[in-house]
């Protein structure tokens, strides 16, 4: 029976480790891109990452907001790739209660309207805080 030296063994584990942690990664990332949110009418694809800045502090400037309306919906963002006020990547979400029926929005226009009106409630607290990068959905896609 011939042994395998342990310096060679060890290299063998740790390549193996580091295979299943990258295979593990890319299954966390969250898959392929998915329709996420609207900004202004557009659609944005975005890619899940497994970051997750939720209670660490980071000031809510650093991130761009995300309206959650809920099952069914796309969630609408303030802003996206290109524009104004955009931040990278990095979001905040915020649940909206309906006090009407739900329907499709849009815009951070449109939820402003909505809020304004009192048809929606927009959460104060974020549920969740992240990054991620965003895909512009072509037209016609």
């Amino acid at each position: 029976m011939r042994r395998i030296p342990f310096v060679r063994l060890g290299s063998a584990i740790a390549a193996l480790s580091v295979a299943l942690s990258l295979a593990a990664a890319t299954v966390s990332a969250g898959g392929p891109p998915s329709l996420s949110f609207y900004v202004d009418g557009i659609r944005y694809r975005t890619v899940g990452t497994p970051t997750d800045f939720t209670g660490t502090g980071a000031p809510a400037s650093s991130f761009e907001t995300i309206y959650a309306l809920g099952p069914g919906l796309v969630n609408v963002a303030e802003a996206g790739p290109g524009q104004p006020g955009f931040r990278g990547g990095r979001w905040m979400v915020v649940p909206v209660t309906w006090n009407t029926t739900p329907t499709q929005l849009t815009s951070n226009e449109q939820v402003e309207e909505y809020a304004a009106n009192g048809w929606i409630t927009i959460g104060a607290t974020p549920v969740k805080e992240f990054e991620c990068p965003v895909i512009r959905v072509p037209a016609g896609a």
